[in-house]
């Protein structure tokens, strides 16, 4: 109960931080949408091209694929591994560990609570796509309720993997090579750059075990009804396994990581 508490006045606390920075946040959730839009006039301009498809997507799947996109990657921010880089040359890790609650806790519930300002933010840039585009799709109340489900999942599971990989830099500070090509591999098998069932076979198969897949592209196929039930529960399915699997992971790491810490700051 004590930490349920905890994560409630740390969310508070995110949300009243982008609330008070809100010209900031909203500047910054601009640069971020840029992506899907660019994505969608870029793949609809080779849709019309081809005859109003590409592989299995039509104009209108297209159009609510990133829309729906645009949604997951407003929810799927998360804390930078960079910053652990400064948190630990600098000594500013010192105040996280003399609090009773693991730093994971302190920054998830923090960016948890900056993610109502950040969806608000990002309907209206969904609703003009939606009015531009007009994509003719249906929605299916399951369908609404897992993406709402799996986009917290999503989130969950993207957390994770950033903060594993800014534990590295308890080992060495020259961690960008690292970053980056996560950075490489979450563009080519997320369905962040394009959908999967547009990359050769091969690919959409070394997705299916890897965790980008399952926080980008399974959430937006769930709410645009390329998934029947089974699938979808398949898939939310998937999710809570790799956050099991993440959490012993982050327990593993953490552990062998923080005895490394020697930084006191200033």
């Amino acid at each position: 109960m004590s930490l349920l508490r905890y994560y409630v006045a740390e969310a508070r606390n995110g949300l009243l931080h982008e609330f008070q920075y809100r010209v900031t946040a909203f500047i910054g959730l601009i640069g971020f949408l840029i992506e899907p839009v660019v994505y969608l006039a870029v793949w609809r301009s080779v849709a019309i091209a081809q005859g109003g498809a590409v592989g299995d997507y039509g104009l209108s799947d297209l159009t609510g694929y990133y829309i729906a996109w645009s949604l997951v990657r407003a929810m799927n921010l998360a804390l930078n591994p960079y910053a652990w880089e400064w948190r630990i040359r600098g000594g500013r890790l010192n105040e996280f560990l003399i609090r009773p609650v693991h730093p994971f806790h302190r920054d998830f519930a923090f960016f948890a609570g900056q993610k109502p300002i950040w969806i608000v933010m990002a309907l209206p840039l969904a609703a003009i796509m939606w009015l531009t585009f007009r994509p003719d799709l249906s929605f299916s109340p399951f369908g609404l309720l897992a993406f709402s489900i799996a986009i917290w999942f999503a989130f969950t599971m993207r957390h994770m993997v950033l903060f594993l990989l800014g534990s590295v830099n308890f080992w060495t500070t020259r961690t960008s090579a690292l970053f980056e090509l996560n950075v490489a591999l979450e563009l080519m098998l997320s369905g962040r750059l394009v959908p999967m069932s547009l990359m050769p076979e091969w690919v959409q198969r070394v997705s299916n075990f890897l965790p980008f897949r399952w926080t980008f592209q399974f959430p937006i196929e769930a709410v645009i009804g390329r998934l029947d039930n089974t699938q979808i529960l398949f898939g939310l399915g998937v999710q809570v396994a790799w956050i099991l699997g993440l959490t012993l992971l982050i327990r593993l790491v953490w552990g062998r990581a923080i005895k490394r810490y020697t930084a006191v700051g200033g």
